[in-house]
């Protein structure tokens, strides 16, 4: 028949059939045979969108940051969206007479543009460049109570930042700086294990000079003590010299005393047998000459009575006019020489 038709929706797609201004059918996925002269169609995605967004904005410090992400959305109430915005389809049932279906995104992308561009400019360039989840959380929290949305009937089902960026000149001052910083911290750190190093050599040359010092010590230690041990070897060995030498004093002064005894008791002996010696020679004096030899030939020995006689007859030699004496005398007299 000319002029009706067939459609068919997935069941990603809200339907509604429309005719003279009623809504004869709606739902998702329908399928149904209609008139292209009296009757509209309208097919509304009731599936997730995602729309991709960039931002370039201005700091509160009047830097340019670009912002990239996503924001994923839902229409929840496909009858609401029908009456504001035109989802018709043409007549071959494929294409939207409107571009409000295509404009949706943009809808979506602007109220999180007014969200995220308030939050930037309250912000320094610093501040900006790392408050990538603070966006999310404000971009949510914003968009959950935009009356434009709530009005269309679409749910914001997430919001993600890519990240946020500045402009290339103010990308290349704050690698500069950072570079800057970093190698700064290099140097802090090279400056830091040099200090490191020369404080531990100092506290090992501490240690060295305090040990050579212990060292010394022990060493005059052991020296004190050895002159300490020699001093009191060398007073003990001048005390046992002292000692010695006092004996000796001692000695040879009862030495002196004996030989001083010994002299006077010489002496005494001397005197007492001169004192005899004398006695008898006065007594010898007295007596007479025949006496005197009487008493000396009574204490000879015979052979010396015989040398006597020999010898004055040899005084008296001249007196004698033969004297004959036989060799047995003389016998005798050698033997009792040679005895």
């Amino acid at each position: 028949m000319i002029g009706i038709k067939y459609f068919k929706a997935d069941s990603s797609t809200y339907v509604l059939k429309t005719a003279s201004g009623k809504i004869c059918k709606q739902g998702k996925g329908l399928s149904f045979f209609y008139n292209a002269a009296t009757t509209s169609v309208v097919a509304i995605p009731v599936n997730v969108q995602e729309a991709p967004f960039i931002f370039t904005l201005q700091t509160a410090d009047f830097q340019e940051v670009v912002v990239q992400g996503q924001v994923a959305y839902r229409i929840v109430d496909p009858v609401k969206i029908a009456d504001v915005l035109n989802f018709n389809l043409k007549s071959n049932g494929q294409e939207y007479i409107s571009e409000d279906p295509l404009k949706l995104s943009d809808r979506v992308v602007r109220s999180v543009q007014a969200i995220v561009q308030s939050k930037v400019q309250a912000v320094g360039l610093r501040e900006a460049l790392l408050i990538n989840q603070v966006l999310v959380g404000v971009v949510l929290e914003g968009l959950s109570k935009q009356p434009s949305l709530s009005s269309l009937g679409i749910k914001i089902i997430d919001v993600s930042i890519a990240g946020v960026s500045p402009s290339p000149e103010t990308s290349r001052a704050l690698e500069a700086e950072a570079r800057e910083s970093i190698l700064k911290e290099a140097d802090d750190a090279i400056y830091a294990r040099r200090k490191s190093a020369v404080e531990q050599e100092r506290t090992i040359k501490e240690a060295e000079l305090q040990t050579e010092l212990i060292v010394q010590e022990k060493e005059q230690e052991i020296e004190e003590s050895q002159i300490a041990n020699e001093r009191a070897i060398l007073r003990g060995r001048i005390e046992t010299e002292r000692e010695r030498l006092e004996a000796d004093i001692d000695a040879e002064s009862q030495r002196k005393q004996l030989v001083l005894l010994s002299a006077e008791n010489r002496k005494q002996e001397s005197d007492a047998e001169a004192y005899s010696i004398s006695s008898q020679m006065n007594a010898f004096k007295e007596l007479p000459v025949e006496n005197l030899k009487a008493i000396a030939l009574a204490s000879m020995q015979p052979e010396q009575m015989m040398a006597m006689a020999l010898e004055s007859l040899a005084q008296n030699a001249g007196k004698i006019g033969e004297l004959n004496i036989g060799p047995e005398v003389f016998g005798k007299i050698i033997k009792k020489a040679v005895r």
